[in-house]
């Protein structure tokens, strides 16, 4: 009688062991199929395609530095001209802003923008004609910022990491003054 019921435990426990080891069997077969797709051609054609549909940056820089407002820092922008007097005099300021802040605070960054149409290549030569120190937007790809153009220069922007956007702070800037602008 003991035998016969330790049959019968044993029975049991068996085809317990049995059906998750059937579940575990289909779970590892699983796995090496979805191994040997993602390591075929077709499979990495199909990881490419998910990874490339990553969101594009918002603003790529002379600088090489891509921009996405939903990842980012506090960001300060400063639309200028080279016909604005008064955006020329405050080049030297942002200059300053930028060595002072933004290359000693990981979270904060500077970035120019033409508010003339150019090509990329007229950008850069922005950069040595006016000794401008800090990154300036491309035109290509188109810059998508989360604000209206300003109507009137020079026109300072800042976008907070939390999507707020202060601004547009008008007329010359200056390192104090941008300064507090990113502390409030």
């Amino acid at each position: 009688m003991i035998d016969s019921l330790l049959n019968l435990v044993k029975g049991r426990s068996c085809y317990r062991n049995k059906a998750f080891l059937r579940k575990n069997r289909e779970q590892q077969m699983h796995n090496k199929a979805v191994k040997r797709f993602f390591t075929t051609g077709a499979g990495l054609a199909a990881l490419s395609l998910l990874t490339a549909c990553s969101p594009a940056a918002d603003v790529k820089t002379t600088t090489e530095q891509s921009v996405n407002w939903h990842e980012s820092n506090t960001t300060v922008i400063n639309y200028f001209a080279e016909w604005c007097a008064p955006c020329l005099r405050e080049l030297p300021e942002l200059n300053e802003f930028y060595h002072q802040q933004v290359t000693n605070d990981a979270t904060v960054d500077l970035i120019g923008v033409s508010f003339d149409p150019m090509t990329n290549e007229q950008i850069h030569g922005l950069v040595a004609k006016h000794g401008i120190e800090f990154p300036l937007a491309l035109a290509e790809p188109v810059p998508n910022f989360p604000f209206a153009r300003p109507k009137m220069l020079p026109a300072t922007y800042i976008v907070h990491p939390d999507g707020d956007v202060t601004g547009p702070l008008m007329g010359e800037q200056t390192v104090e003054s941008l300064s507090e602008a990113i502390r409030n």
